[in-house]
């Protein structure tokens, strides 16, 4: 996946609730999923984190949190008032310089995102996508900041072994492997935990590339197939999934179109078993004590039975 995180949804309807809209799936497949061929797309699982991407900033590999440009108050005002009213979208009139709150000068608009003299256009949703370098000094983005070293160039990254796709892997990539990739932030304290990871003690956060875990057993795309799935199979223990399509086209149902709770007791990455398959001491500088890629390398070569049963030493 690259830097553009747009996705469509495989069929949806807009459900007025109050003075917005919740996305809801139909039973009908959208036009854009008939094009895309879905039935021969690959399904990955959705993973409930927070967006990042890889690109270079000060001239090496930089992890970049997910960060879009919103507009003030009184701009989304106007503008909630004007989707009440089912105009088209395209009547709207915005001006990105007044109508936005400021971002840091280092702030980069998403790929994907079109452009009108020069300036991001919001999309439709009245939101401007885009990424901020995920700098050590900065306290919002600390959980971040814990997946990576700059000092050695690598990211502590969560996918499936390559040898055993039963199993999940924990290992250093360098970063550079990962660049113009885009991945899920997952951990102690981001989105509610659902995954179980780590302690408030010892918190524990790895990236998962994008479309990197595949979802096993999903059944034919079929509103009431899908559903039963989510709701009673193993396998369907998951926030949702990312159909993958030949065209380039990413595809996305989550739980929530299909009026399902997330999460809804143990998930099933959860669940997985994971090794940890990775030497820290290869290289040659000091780690803080409290470092998450020495701690990992303490546990080098151990298999947990679940990702939830890893624990740190404090």
């Amino acid at each position: 996946s690259d830097s553009s995180i747009h996705s469509r949804y495989f069929g949806v309807a807009l459900c007025p609730r109050g003075q917005h809209f919740q996305v809801v799936a139909s039973e009908e497949l959208s036009p854009r999923a008939l094009e895309s061929r879905l039935e021969s797309a690959v399904a990955t699982e959705k993973l409930d984190g927070t967006c990042c991407y890889v690109s270079v900033f000060k001239g090496k590999p930089y992890l970049w949190a997910r960060l879009d440009r919103k507009p003030n108050k009184q701009a989304d005002k106007r503008f909630k008032k004007f989707q009440l009213s089912q105009k088209s979208l395209s009547e709207f009139a915005w001006n990105v310089e007044e109508d936005f709150r400021s971002v840091p000068d280092s702030w980069i608009p998403a790929h994907g995102v079109q452009h009108q003299n020069r300036q991001p256009v919001p999309d439709e949703n009245g939101h401007i996508l885009g990424w901020v370098p995920v700098e050590n000094n900065n306290k919002q983005y600390c959980w971040h900041a814990s997946a990576v070293n700059y000092e050695a160039g690598t990211a502590l990254v969560l996918k499936p072994h390559a040898d055993n796709r039963e199993l999940l892997e924990i290992s250093a990539v360098p970063l550079v492997e990962l660049l113009e990739q885009t991945l899920e932030l997952i951990g102690t304290n981001i989105s509610g935990n659902p995954y179980g990871l780590g302690s408030k003690k010892s918190p524990i956060h790895l990236l998962v590339p994008h479309g990197s875990v595949p979802v096993r057993n999903t059944p034919s795309v079929n509103y009431e197939q899908l559903k039963k799935w989510f709701q009673e199979s193993e396998e369907g223990k998951v926030e949702g999934i990312i159909w993958h399509c030949i065209n380039g086209t990413l595809l996305k149902l989550h739980r929530h179109h299909l009026g399902l709770k997330w999460p809804d007791g143990d998930t099933f990455l959860s669940r997985r078993p994971v090794a940890v398959s990775f030497d820290w001491t290869v290289y040659d500088f000091e780690v803080q004590p409290n470092d998450l890629f020495a701690a990992f390398s303490k546990l080098a070569g151990q298999r947990f039975e679940h990702i939830q049963d890893i624990q740190m030493e404090t």
